[in-house]
């Protein structure tokens, strides 16, 4: 499982002109799932998610979760985050799960999220999006399963 964590000032995400989520202070997550992915590494990802500490204290140092600045989270399915352009110049996307498995850990992970912070925003598995966002540093984060399970 892969995410790109934004944090962010206000986001949106819409499809076919309908706006499908939106969020103010938090995250824009965008999220991949593999083939090799299952429940345990989403419950493993989404708790390294919430316990992020990169929103801002009084001093100025990077030590507020989420759950600290009562955040909110956007989280986009996106396959492409498992882009093999090691060969040709045409990506491959065999490493990211099929429709059917990936579609049902995207909304399991949305809804493990759910009860951890005020608002979760979605988008559609699959559908044409189109994203909004106003980056807050910018600050982006990668979190990759395959890196946080190694020694």
């Amino acid at each position: 499982m892969r995410l790109v964590i934004q944090r962010a000032k206000d986001a949106k995400v819409t499809v076919e002109g309908l706006v499908t989520g939106r969020i103010d202070n938090g995250y824009v997550v965008f999220l991949g799932v593999s083939e090799t992915d299952t429940e345990e590494i989403a419950d493993k990802m989404a708790k390294k998610l919430i316990g992020l500490r990169i929103f801002e204290d009084e001093n100025g140092k990077t030590n507020l979760s989420i759950k600290d600045v009562d955040g909110e989270l956007l989280i986009i399915s996106q396959f492409t985050l498992y882009a093999d352009c090691r060969k040709g110049n045409r990506p491959s996307f065999n490493l990211a799960g099929k429709p059917d498995m990936a579609s049902k850990l995207y909304d399991y992970f949305c809804d493990i999220c759910t009860p951890e912070v005020k608002k979760v925003g979605r988008g559609i598995f699959g559908a044409d999006m189109k994203v909004e966002l106003t980056n807050d540093g910018p600050f982006t984060i990668v979190l990759d399963s395959d890196d946080m399970t190694r020694n």
